[in-house]
């Protein structure tokens, strides 16, 4: 009997220390968390400078990424418009039904009363003075000098360059004349009358056997007729790319079509 009143005086005991306890452990909240406020505080700082280093080098590594993208694109771009360039000249030489052959440009004389260029292929590859040089588009000019391995060329635009030219409308023939501009030539021996105009095409005659007939060189852009002047002034415009083109085509005449070339 007094051990079971002992036992149930602890028990009570026990709840009130329980409740004592739960009482206590509120008060001294704030003081546990003001205690590890310095530790809390020293784990949130350290979290979070890692956290924004990551985020930086993350940001880093992107735009590293980001710039090798795309100097990767322009190489792309690059390789696209070189590929269309060839595929042109592929086109154009197929058209033309001559024997050809495609060299790259090497360098371009920066004179500026001299439009010549220099390219990449030259007598071992059958390159031979007078040779034709053609882009996608049009005439280019003729090869002056050839070497083994390399031909300097002059452009239809060059002030000392004269071309053999028709009329494709009407087949009247006259010289188109450089004038040391790359979008321009000059054709000043028609005389008033001649039966031509803006817009008119103009193409190789063929005569002088330095260029085969046919080939497109020019456009007619401005025809003046002077009552006093005994000739028109008459300019065009090439149809070549002379300022932008990075391979041509060389042609051969139809006499040495069959002629072995070594590439």
């Amino acid at each position: 009997m007094v051990l079971s009143l002992a036992l149930m005086a602890f028990d009570h005991n026990q709840h009130q220390l329980e409740h004592l306890r739960s009482a206590l452990s509120v008060v001294t909240y704030p003081l546990q968390a003001l205690a590890d406020l310095p530790l809390t505080l020293s784990r949130w700082l350290g979290e979070t400078l890692s956290t924004r280093e990551t985020l930086q080098q993350d940001n880093t590594r992107l735009h590293e990424d980001n710039l090798k993208l795309r100097a990767l694109l322009q190489k792309y771009e690059a390789l696209e418009a070189e590929n269309t360039r060839l595929r042109n000249l592929l086109d154009s030489s197929i058209k033309l039904g001559d024997r050809v052959l495609v060299a790259e440009l090497s360098a371009v004389d920066l004179d500026p009363y001299k439009h010549q260029v220099q390219i990449n292929k030259g007598s071992n590859s059958g390159v031979f003075n007078g040779q034709s040089v053609l882009d996608a588009q049009a005439v280019m000019g003729q090869v002056i000098h050839a070497t083994p391995f390399s031909s300097t060329v002059l452009l239809i635009t060059d002030p000392h360059h004269a071309l053999p030219v028709q009329v494709l409308r009407n087949g009247l023939r006259t010289i188109a004349i450089g004038t040391g501009r790359l979008n321009q030539l000059e054709l000043p021996y028609l005389p008033n009358n001649a039966d031509i105009q803006e817009g008119d095409l103009l193409v190789t005659s063929g005569l002088g056997g330095k260029f085969p007939a046919g080939y497109p060189v020019a456009e007619v852009t401005q025809v003046a007729r002077l009552p006093q002047q005994p000739f028109a002034e008459i300019t065009a415009r090439p149809r070549a790319h002379l300022d932008r083109a990075r391979e041509v085509l060389l042609v051969w005449p139809t006499g040495q079509a069959n002629a072995e070339v070594t590439p």
